[in-house]
C-alpha cells in the first residue's frame, strides 16, 4: 500500500469528531427528553390532583357501566357554527374525524359537533336507491322509505326517537316520536342533499329537547315494499351516554396549562371531555426548508419515536394511545412521538384523576421538543455543518499533504534511479535542502554517489594509469631478459629465461589492451567525423573477416534504402571488429554469423547474430562495462575491454548498444542515427 492510501485510512480517523459529536447529541437529547418527561408528570399530577375536587363533574362510572364503551356517540366542540346546507366541508373538524356507523361496510359515515346549545349532526350515506316517503304511524308497515333516526333516552326514562325522512331532497321536516304519538319538532332544522352515489343529511338540534343518551340508526331499503334493513351505532338494548366536553372542567383546566403545553381531559372511557393549549416553541421559525441530509442525519441521530401526528387529539373523540389507556388503568404514562419527515418532536405523559378511589379520567400533558433539541435547533445544525465540514476539509489536507509527500519521495526515487548512467554519476538529487527527513535521506543518497562516483572515476581510468605505469618496468624486464639471452646458461636457465620472456610478452599484451580504451576515448574527443556509406564498408570488413576466421560463415542482409551515417569510418570498423571477434569466440567451427541492417525512425538498426550460449540474465546490465568478462574456461583471464571498447564508440557517434538473447544465441544491436 502506498504512503497516499495509508494517509487516507489514517484521515478516516477523523470521522472520530463527529462520531463523538453524534453520541453527545444522542445522550443531551435522550437526557433533556428524560427531564422534560420528568417535569411534565410532575405538573400532571398536581393537575390531576386539583381535578379531583371536581371528580363529581366527571361522567360517573356507574352510568357509564350501564353500556357498551363502543357504543356512545362523541360530540366534537365546534369553535363555529356550521350552515346547514347539507354538506360538510365548513365543519371545523377534518374528514378523520367521520365515524363508520356500525354494520354498514363504511357505507354510512356520521359526525357530530356542539356548539352554542345546538347539537349538529351530519351523516353520509352511499346508497344507490334513494326511496323516499313520509313518516307513518307505524314504521313496520308499507310504504317503506330511507330514514334516519336519533334516539335519545335519559334512563331510566322512556326512549324518544328523532326521525329524518325526505320527501325529495331539500328541507326535511323533523318528526318526534314518544311512544306511539309522532308529531313535527320544528325546533330541528336538517337538509337532505342527494349526492352522486348516496345522500347527505345535516341537521341542528337543540341540545335541550334531548337526553343524555343518543344513538344513531339508519334504515335503508330498497323499495318500497321492502322492510328497511336497520344499522345502529349501538349493540345494546340502550344507546350509550353522549361524550362531550365538559365546559367547567375545560375552563379550570385552562388556569392550569401553562403556555407551549396542550392539555386534554378524558373520562375514564377515554373520550375527550377538555382540549385546552397548544403545542408551540420559543424558538423562531426555521428559514427554509430542512435539508435532506440533515433530516437524515437527525434521524440517524435521534432515538425514533412513534409519528407526532398520533400525539393529536384523535379526530373520533377518543383518545386511545397506549400511555393513556395506562393511565386510565390506575398508573402514570409517558409517550414519545417524533415526525420523520418534520423533525417535530413531542413528549406526553398521563396521570390518572381518582375520585372515592375510582379512576374517573385521566390528564394528558403534552409539550413539543423543539426548544431542547428537534430538527430545527440551530445548535444541531451548526454541530453537524461543523464537524462534518472540518472532517472533510482535515481529510483533504491530509490527501494534498500525502500527494505532496508522495511526489517528492518518487522524484527522489527516479532520481536515484537514473543518478548513474554509462558514462556518470550524478550526485545531486532532489530535495537536498530541505530541512525534513527526506532531505535527510536526499543528501545520503548525494554522499554515497558522490563516493561511488568517485570510486567509479578512479576505476575508468585505472587501465591507463596501469599502463602508463608498468611500461617503464616491462621495459626493464623485458631488456634484462633479452641481455641474459646471450650469456651463458645453461639448459635449465634458458628455459626459465625463455619462460620469463613469454610473461613479459603477455603482459605487454595485456597493457596494450589496457591502453587502447584510453586511446579510443582521446581518438573519439580528436576524430574528424564525415559522411560515409556504412553498408559499404561491413561489406568490405566481412570480405576481410572472412579470410580471417574461414571457420565461420558470414552473412549480410542490407534492408536499409539509405545507410550513410556520419561518423568516423577507422572507429566504425573498430566497433565491428570487436563484435565479430567477440561471435567467433563464442560461436563453434562452421557456424553462420549474420549482420543484417535495416532503418528505423531515422536512424539505422545493425544486428549481429551469433549462435551460442545465452547472455546471463544478471550480466546482462554490465557487459559494455569496463573488466567485466563472462568468459570461462581457458578464457577466464580475459579482460573484459572489447564490448566496453564497443560501447565507447558507439555512444561517441549518439549510438546506443545493447545485447539480447535470441533462440539460438545473442544479438547485439546497434542504433545509429542516419545522415540525411
Amino acid at each position: 500500500m502506498n504512503l497516499k492510501r495509508q494517509l487516507l485510512l489514517v484521515s478516516l480517523l477523523t470521522l472520530i469528531l463527529p462520531w463523538a459529536g453524534c453520541e453527545f447529541i444522542r445522550e443531551t437529547e435522550t437526557a433533556l427528553r428524560s427531564g422534560q418527561q420528568q417535569m411534565l408528570a410532575g405538573t400532571a399530577r398536581a393537575i390531576a390532583e386539583s381535578m379531583q375536587q371536581y371528580g363529581g363533574q366527571f361522567p360517573s362510572v356507574e352510568q357509564q357501566a350501564d353500556f357498551i364503551v363502543g357504543d356512545q356517540l362523541y360530540a366534537h366542540a365546534l369553535p363555529a357554527r356550521p350552515t346547514v346546507d347539507g354538506y360538510v366541508n365548513d365543519w371545523p373538524l377534518s374528514l378523520r374525524s367521520l365515524a363508520s356507523l356500525p354494520g354498514t361496510d363504511g357505507q354510512a359515515r356520521y359526525v357530530l359537533g356542539e356548539t352554542g346549545g345546538q347539537l349538529y349532526l351530519y351523516v353520509e350515506v352511499a346508497d344507490r336507491d334513494v326511496i323516499y316517503g313520509q313518516p307513518g304511524t307505524r314504521t313496520n308497515r308499507a310504504p317503506f322509505a330511507d330514514s334516519i333516526t336519533l334516539v335519545s333516552a335519559n334512563p331510566p326514562a322512556r326512549q324518544d326517537t328523532i326521525e329524518f325522512f325526505a320527501e325529495a331532497p331539500g328541507i326535511v321536516v323533523a318528526y318526534r316520536r314518544n311512544g306511539r304519538e309522532l308529531k313535527a319538532e320544528p325546533a330541528i332544522r336538517a337538509l337532505w342533499q342527494d349526492v352522486p352515489g348516496g345522500y347527505q343529511l345535516e341537521a341542528r338540534i337543540p341540545r335541550s329537547i334531548l337526553g343524555s343518551h343518543l344513538g344513531l340508526v339508519l334504515n335503508d331499503t330498497d323499495s318500497q315494499d321492502q322492510r328497511p334493513i336497520r344499522s345502529a351505532s349501538y349493540a345494546s338494548r340502550s344507546p350509550g351516554a353522549l361524550a362531550v366536553t365538559a365546559e367547567d372542567l375545560q375552563t379550570i383546566a385552562a388556569d392550569l396549562v401553562q403556555p407551549g403545553i396542550r392539555l386534554l381531559l378524558t373520562d375514564a372511557s377515554g373520550w375527550r371531555i377538555g382540549n385546552v393549549g397548544a403545542l408551540g416553541s420559543s424558538l423562531p421559525a426555521p428559514q427554509g426548508p430542512v435539508s435532506a441530509w440533515l433530516r437524515f442525519a437527525y434521524d440517524a441521530l435521534v432515538e425514533p419515536g412513534v409519528a407526532a401526528e398520533l400525539a393529536d387529539p384523535h379526530p373520533t373523540g377518543r383518545e386511545q394511545q397506549a400511555y393513556i389507556r395506562e393511565a386510565l388503568a390506575g398508573n402514570s404514562g409517558t409517550g414519545w412521538f417524533r415526525s420523520t419527515g418534520s423533525g417535530d418532536a413531542v413528549v406526553a405523559v398521563a396521570e390518572p384523576v381518582t375520585s372515592n378511589g375510582q379512576v374517573v379520567g385521566a390528564v394528558v400533558l403534552q409539550r413539543g421538543t423543539d426548544d431542547i433539541l428537534s430538527l430545527r435547533n440551530e445548535g444541531l445544525s451548526r454541530l453537524l455543518n461543523v464537524t462534518l465540514l472540518s472532517t472533510f476539509g482535515v481529510a483533504a489536507i491530509l490527501l494534498g499533504y500525502a500527494t505532496w509527500l508522495s511526489r517528492r519521495i518518487r522524484h527522489l526515487s527516479r532520481a536515484a534511479d537514473a543518478a548513474i548512467d554509462g558514462q556518470s554519476i550524478r550526485d545531486t538529487l532532489p530535495s537536498s535542502g530541505a530541512s525534513d527527513e527526506i532531505g535527510d535521506l536526499s543528501r545520503s543518497f548525494s554522499n554515497v554517489l558522490s563516493q561511488v562516483g568517485s570510486y567509479n572515476e578512479y576505476l575508468r581510468t585505472l587501465a591507463s594509469k596501469l599502463s602508463h605505469e608498468l611500461r617503464t618496468p616491462l621495459a626493464i624486464v623485458t631488456s634484462s631478459l633479452d641481455n641474459l639471452e646471450h650469456e651463458g646458461l645453461s639448459d635449465t636457465a634458458a628455459s626459465y629465461t625463455a619462460r620469463a620472456k613469454d610473461g613479459a610478452e603477455r603482459l605487454r599484451a595485456i597493457l596494450n589492451a589496457m591502453s587502447e580504451a584510453s586511446r579510443v576515448e582521446e581518438l573519439m574527443k580528436n576524430a574528424d567525423l564525415e559522411r560515409f556509406d556504412l553498408g559499404r564498408v561491413i561489406e568490405q570488413t566481412l570480405a576481410a573477416y572472412s579470410d580471417v576466421y574461414p571457420q565461420r560463415v558470414f552473412e549480410l542482409d542490407n534492408a536499409a534504402s539509405n545507410s550513410t551515417i556520419h561518423g568516423s569510418p577507422e572507429l566504425i570498423v573498430q566497433l565491428l571488429d570487436k563484435l565479430v571477434d567477440n561471435a567467433v569466440s563464442f560461436s563453434s567451427d562452421s557456424d553462420t554469423i549474420r549482420i543484417a541492417m535495416s532503418e528505423s525512425g531515422g536512424h539505422l538498426v545493425l544486428d549481429i547474430d551469433n549462435p551460442g550460449p545465452a547472455l546471463p540474465e544478471t550480466m546482462r546490465g554490465q557487459l559494455f562495462d569496463s573488466m567485466v568478462s563472462v568468459r570461462d574456461g581457458a578464457d577466464d583471464q580475459h579482460l573484459g575491454l572489447g564490448l566496453y571498447i564497443a560501447r565507447l564508440i558507439a555512444e561517441g557517434h549518439g549510438a546506443m548498444i545493447s545485447a539480447s538473447n535470441t533462440t539460438d544465441g545473442v544479438r547485439f544491436s546497434i542504433r545509429i542515427p542516419s545522415a540525411r
